[in-house]
């Protein structure tokens, strides 16, 4: 069987997960909207779907600490996935049902963010792949995805978003089958206790780090749930929101894409100032209008509020010694993408029922408070030596 490199393994199963995660993040609130579902109980569902992320983040991904045992990890995880993907169609608009397939497909949508991101981050270590031009690939297959979906259910309805969905999700197991030529091992010099997260989580500069992170990417909460229904009730179609969404993602693919190349000396908390500044402005202005012109600038506005963060967050997890990389990853998505976008999700779902677009003042609010939280690395403890070469 063929044995694709390092970058081609990783860049092809980021592929596959963000095509079906293309589908299920921008559409999921549609799909229950047309199972019956009230905005509050959307809402719910989605918070309880990020809850099931974070705990799934803190029990079962910190387990996996050994990179030897990433790709089998990944492969049974994106099995379970696809298997409770399909369990929706049996939900029949049941609230109960409806929640407990959502806790069951997050229970292993969780893992697979953090050990992937883990097994590109240990590959990125040993200058094998370029993180960013890797990571792009998940971006592309999510406007593939989005825009999929949305051409979809114009033509066949909404329970087009499952079956796309799954079908997603079934091409990435296939891809995660293959081994790359290089299999992650755990060096001789690597081989130390797993850390506890109850330790890490008692370690100032980690606590300020998930702070940070929190706030800023917390902010898109009521975005993920209710941007694309808000947008709906605007007048926007189903197909003219995926292009949103698409568009969203092109501007984080450019960040992705240039990231080695113009942001790899840059300080890490000058890139969590830039990501809040576009927080700021991104949600004051969703909460202001719904013009299509100022949605394409809205939009554009994704890779320097989302993609800007996250790759300082993965530089930030790099400069961690490696055993304790699989925790801060796990930790970074069960707190602020898990824990905290459940809390804000939740909220959301309440708040734009009462008060409509106003709801995203809140999102910017803590794009706001993320200004004044300063990030400090987990070795050094001083902020991002590493740029004063």
């Amino acid at each position: 069987m063929f044995k694709p490199s390092p970058y081609g393994w990783i860049s092809q199963y980021f592929f596959g997960f963000f095509f079906a995660y293309g589908v299920y993040l921008p559409f999921w609130a549609l799909w229950f909207e047309g199972q019956g579902v009230s905005a509050s109980d959307i809402g719910v569902l989605v918070g309880i779907g990020f809850a099931t992320r974070c705990v799934a983040n803190l029990v079962i991904t910190p387990r996996i600490h050994k990179v030897e045992h990433l790709l089998p990890a990944l492969r049974w995880v994106t099995f379970a996935l696809m298997l409770f993907t399909a369990f929706h169609f049996f939900t029949g608009g049941n609230f109960w049902l409806l929640a407990l397939a959502t806790v069951l497909f997050n229970m292993m949508c969780g893992p697979v963010l953090p050990l992937s991101d883990s097994v590109a981050n240990h590959y990125a270590k040993r200058n094998m792949l370029d993180y960013g031009r890797t990571r792009l690939w998940g971006s592309i297959a999510f406007i593939a995805g989005s825009t999929v979906v949305g051409y979809l259910i114009v033509l066949y309805g909404s329970d087009m978003i499952v079956y796309t969905a799954l079908f997603g999700t079934f091409v990435t197991l296939l891809i995660s089958l293959r081994n790359p030529k290089v299999v992650p091992v755990t060096e001789s010099h690597e081989h130390k206790i797993r850390p506890k997260l109850t330790e890490l989580l008692r370690e100032w500069p980690v606590i300020k780090f998930l702070l940070l992170v929190a706030l800023i990417q917390g902010s898109h909460a009521a975005y993920y749930s209710f941007s694309s229904i808000h947008w709906r009730a605007a007048g926007h179609s189903e197909d003219i929101i995926g292009y949103l969404w698409s568009l969203g993602v092109v501007s984080e693919i450019l960040v992705f894409a240039i990231s080695k190349r113009v942001f790899s000396n840059w300080n890490i908390r000058t890139l969590f100032i830039i990501s809040a500044l576009g927080v700021i402005v991104r949600w004051g202005l969703t909460a202001s209008t719904t013009a299509l012109v100022a949605l394409v600038a809205i939009q554009s506005l994704h890779g320097v509020a989302f993609a800007l963060a996250h790759i300082a967050t993965i530089k930030y997890i790099q400069h961690a010694p490696q055993h304790k990389m699989v925790a801060l990853q796990a930790l970074y998505n069960a707190i602020p993408l898990g824990a905290v976008i459940a809390m804000m999700t939740t909220l959301s779902g309440w708040g734009y029922e009462s008060w409509g677009a106003g709801v995203f003042w809140g999102m910017a609010l803590m794009g706001l408070l993320a200004l004044f939280v300063k990030v400090e690395l987990l070795q050094s403890q001083v902020n991002d030596v590493s740029v004063h070469k």
